[in-house]
Formats: C-alpha cells, sequence, structure tokens
C-alpha cells in the first residue's frame, strides 16, 4: 500500500517528494552547514533560514557545488509551500503538550519527513520523533542510512503497510499529527483508520488513486439507472472514474467530521503541476458527530454505495 513511483503516478510535486539521492559513500558525518552560509551560486532568498544545504544536496535539490537549476528552484517552492500548511499544526502540537510524535504513511524516500525534520523538529531537542511507513524495504533502508548520516537521531522508518502499523507495537499508542500524502488507493483509507485509532490531534492528507468507490459505482450501475436519475452524473466510464474520486474524499471529509474534526479542503499546488493536489486538514476539536455522520448515510444509501459502510465507518472501532 505504499506510494506509487512518482513519474507515473504522481505528477510533477510527487516526482519532487520522490527524488532522494543515495546516501553518499563517505561514512563521515555531515557538515552542519546551513542556508546562512550559502554560496552565490543560489539565491539566498530560496532556501529557508536553517535549511541543511547537505540535506539539500543529498535531495537532489542543490547540485553537489551548490548550485540550483530553476526546475529545482520551482519545486523547492513548492515544498515549502506544504510545509507551511504542516508547520502551524506542528507548533499547535508543541505549544500544548511540549514534544510531538509524526508519523508519515506510503513515506517513498521520506523526502517530506526529512524536510520536516530539518526545519522543524531539529531545534527542539527533546524526544520528538517523526516515524516513516513504507512499505519497500529497500527505501527504508535507505532512509535510515541518510538520517544516521545526517545525524537525525529523531527519525526512525518501518517497513510497514499502513494497515499493519495500527497494531504494530513499533509505534506508540498515541500519535500528534499523521500525514499521508500520495498514499495510494485506500491506503489513504487506511491512514484515517489509524489516525482515529492513535488519536490524533492534526491530519494531513494527499488522496490518489482512489479506485475503489468507482468500482462499487460501476457495479450497481445498471440497477442505478432504473431508479436514480442522479445515475446520469457517472453513467459514462470516465465520469464513473472522476465521481468516484470526488466522492472518496467528500466521504473521507463526512467520516472526519463524524469523529468530531474540524476539516479544510484546499488545492496544494497549481493544476499546471499535478492533478492529484487535493490537500485535506483535519483538526480534532470534538465537534458534534450526529449532522455529518447522518449526512454520510444518506449520501452512501442516495449513490447506492451501502456496502461501503464499513470503510467509511463513523461509530468507534472496537
Amino acid at each position: 500500500m505504499g506510494s506509487q513511483p512518482a513519474g507515473r503516478e504522481f505528477g510533477k510535486l510527487s516526482a519532487l517528494l520522490s527524488r532522494l539521492a543515495m546516501p553518499a559513500k563517505s561514512p563521515k558525518p555531515a557538515k552542519t552547514t546551513t542556508a546562512s552560509a550559502a554560496s552565490a551560486q543560489t539565491d539566498p532568498n530560496d532556501i529557508r533560514p536553517g535549511q541543511s544545504l547537505e540535506l539539500l544536496k543529498a535531495l537532489h535539490i542543490l547540485t553537489r557545488d551548490g548550485k540550483m537549476n530553476q526546475d529545482s528552484r520551482r519545486k523547492l517552492k513548492q515544498v515549502y509551500h506544504l510545509f507551511q500548511f504542516i508547520e502551524p499544526l506542528l507548533q499547535d502540537v508543541k505549544d500544548a503538550r511540549g514534544s510531538l510524535s509524526l508519523v508519515d504513511h506510503g513515506a517513498g524516500k521520506s523526502y517530506l519527513g526529512f524536510i520536516l525534520y530539518d526545519l522543524f523538529f531539529k531545534a527542539l531537542q527533546d524526544d520528538s520523533h517523526i516515524f516513516g511507513i513504507e512499505t519497500r524495504e529497500e527505501l527504508v533502508a535507505t532512509s535510515q542510512e541518510l538520517a544516521q548520516r545526517l545525524g537525525f537521531g529523531g527519525m526512525s522508518f518501518l517497513n510497514l503497510s499502513v494497515a499493519d502499523s495500527i497494531t504494530s507495537p513499533a509505534l506508540p499508542e498515541t500519535v500528534d499529527v499523521v500525514t499521508a500524502l500520495h498514499a495510494c488507493n485506500t491506503a489513504t483509507d487506511d491512514a484515517i483508520r489509524f489516525a482515529l485509532a492513535k488519536q490524533a490531534r492534526h491530519i494531513v492528507l494527499v488522496p490518489c488513486c482512489q479506485a475503489e468507490v468507482a468500482a462499487v459505482l460501476r457495479k450497481n450501475k445498471g440497477v442505478q439507472l432504473a431508479g436514480n436519475p442522479l445515475t446520469e452524473i457517472w453513467r459514462h466510464p470516465i465520469h464513473t472514474r472522476e465521481f468516484g474520486s470526488q466522492v472518496t474524499n467528500v466521504l473521507r471529509c463526512l467520516q472526519l467530521e463524524a469523529h468530531g474534526y474540524q476539516v479544510s479542503v484546499t488545492e496544494l499546488v497549481g493544476w499546471e503541476h499535478s492533478m492529484k493536489n487535493e490537500l485535506i486538514i483535519a483538526q480534532y476539536k470534538d465537534l458534534p458527530r450526529r449532522r455529518p455522520a447522518e449526512r454520510l448515510e444518506n449520501v452512501l444509501d442516495t449513490l447506492g454505495l451501502q456496502e461501503m459502510r464499513e470503510r467509511f465507518f463513523t461509530a468507534p472501532q472496537v
């Protein structure tokens, strides 16, 4: 259930999330050079203060001699844009609880985790921790080696599926922040289940390739056409796929609201960069649950998706 190869599925933004370099052959610890010491080859305004230049080189944002081309500059700005959404959530937990924990599902090469650690976690000097969850063992090993080389002691990586991570003893019983960027199809739903089970304070999702609802719509289309004029919305195959994707995210938002979360949905980057750019941010506020739960049930009944109730559960899971 890990993320798919970036070039094939995720568009230009997720291609960036997949471009971690292999660790350098030298076993020596990385130097602590930061953006303030950047050479004139790169505009200092492109890089956040305190950002490790060694990390950016390892991520192929900077070349070995510290240069940055126009494509890398644009992509770095996109990632910083995502960081702007997540940083306030991290600060909220820090202010309320002190140390914090974050689990990144479908981590791939852990690009997001490394940037978050470098820009936020590194300066905390407490037991705050980032866990990267990934099914591909070789990527887990690569990330572990890179974190060790950079001295990022508050990062660890687990070779698990999102579903298996819910009951894994290697993860804490409660987690503060859960992220899942381009976790394909039902992996995003498993990440939601994980977040609910771990009582996450904040959830950040960029869904990808959601096909399960579309498959159910397609299967029941004949029956629905006879008595539900709304079926015309997804009668044609291309509309089935697109509408199924849209409905999936609507149901996810209602599910989160039915568990007491305040949900906002926005665009991560412009459509010219990626079509898979819907950003869902959920913050636990202990809000009333009855109305969104009822709405979710109504949507399932209206669209003939009753068999999806277990996927989009509203009652607490035992």
